[in-house]
């Protein structure tokens, strides 16, 4: 009887484990399959919530995979701080111009960069944590620039033949109440720092920082402000070739030194799953049996969702120099998005992309890293922050740096 039980259970796991076998869904082929060529150390996926400070958190990340890689420690550096100091200064601009500039929530690198040399930083926990002060648990800026941007209009667009000083105080009460109050002094491990202090001792020089772009409408290998309006400090770009924009990107990836990117990601071979590629609309189109039109007339989600399902099999686009400069000019190509690349992958069949810490929190199947391809990089680079002395020599000797 023991015997005939043992046979039966023995034969009830044995279907199971069969049946079980039977409902797994099927290996998607064309799903990406990643090997890490080189993966550089950065810090933790930051998250900025409801608030256009990609430029803030992805260039901070920059910065302390600098300072990793410089000092082997992590700090995890506050984006209220710059936030604070970079909206202040913006302002300032704004009213100037007497309102014939914008005033947005968005930047660039060299915000961040400007802030760290004039005003120095301070780690995360010296200033409330973002959201806390109006009661969020992360950044929502939906209050926040509903007060601060009529408030700006309101003093540059002013019909008065003189203004007084209180409108600053007025504006850095509302920065102060959304974001926290930048310190003047705090205690970090034991030591008290100013953030002037505090930047000196991070162990990287700031003079090492260049911006890198490649577009024709300005001579190659000189310098100039890229004309974008979240530009508004006007900083100047190197301009090279498109070909030694991305040598440029792969020999710092592949000296341990990372990325802070800016560019496109409007594009619809960006997917919120992780992924981006230089999508061929015309192959990829015909791939479903439908024309043209119907391609064009398809919604953004329905796109990325075919997008998603051709995964390493999608046609891509080879990028131009030209391709470059005519999408910019057309306003195809948009300043849209800051990240951080630290790494490069190749899919099973070769292909090489670039690994990116976006600052969405942990989303997508790669918890906060995006994989995108060589040829989406090179066809939606706007400009990019880069360690000097991760710029091939040769490069570096043109550009006189």
């Amino acid at each position: 009887m023991k015997k005939i039980l043992t046979f039966a259970l023995m034969a009830t796991i044995a279907l199971s484990a069969s049946a079980a076998k039977k409902k797994a869904p099927a290996k998607d082929a064309n799903k990406p399959v990643f090997t890490i060529i080189k993966e550089n150390p950065i810090t933790t996926i930051k998250d900025q919530n409801r608030s256009g400070t990609c430029w803030d958190y992805s260039t901070l990340s920059f910065f302390e995979a600098e300072i990793l890689k410089a000092t082997g420690k992590k700090y995890t550096l506050c984006e209220a701080f710059v936030a604070n100091k970079t909206y202040m200064e913006r302002a300032i601009q704004v009213v100037r111009y007497h309102g014939d500039c914008q005033f947005a929530q968005g930047g660039s690198a060299e915000d961040v960069l400007q802030t760290l040399k004039k005003y120095g930083i301070c780690p995360i926990d010296a200033m409330p944590f973002p959201g806390s002060l109006y009661g969020d648990s992360l950044n929502n800026f939906n209050e926040f620039f509903g007060v601060l941007e009529p408030y700006v209009a309101a003093v540059a667009k002013s019909d008065a033949k003189k203004i007084s000083k209180a409108w600053k105080t007025g504006m850095q009460g509302i920065l102060d109440a959304y974001l926290g109050k930048c310190p003047e002094k705090f205690t970090y491990e034991g030591k008290e720092y100013t953030p002037k202090s505090f930047m000196a001792s991070l162990g990287i020089n700031l003079d090492d920082y260049v911006s890198i772009t490649s577009y024709t409408h300005h001579p190659f290998y000189t310098a100039f402000a890229v004309e974008v309006q979240d530009n508004w400090r006007f900083p100047l770009s190197y301009n090279v070739p498109m070909d030694e924009m991305m040598q440029i990107i792969d020999n710092a990836i592949n000296n341990g030194y990372t990325v802070a990117w800016g560019g496109d990601v409007s594009e619809d071979g960006f997917t919120r799953k992780g992924l981006a590629y230089a999508i061929d609309d015309k192959k990829t189109q015909s791939l479903q049996g439908s024309d043209m039109a119907k391609w064009l007339k398809m919604t953004a989600s329905k796109k990325r969702d075919i997008i998603d399902s051709l995964g390493v099999t999608v046609p891509e686009v080879v990028p131009t120099q030209e391709m470059r400069q005519e999408r910019f000019d057309n306003w195809e190509l948009t300043d849209d998005h800051g990240m951080h690349i630290f790494g490069l992958a190749k899919d099973q069949n070769g292909k090489e992309y670039y690994m990116v810490q976006n600052s969405w929190g942990e989303t997508g199947d790669y918890k906060g890293v995006w994989y995108m391809t060589k040829a989406f990089i090179a066809a939606n680079t706007m400009d990019f922050l880069i360690n000097k002395n991760a710029i091939p020599a040769d490069i570096r000797k043109k550009l006189g740096l």
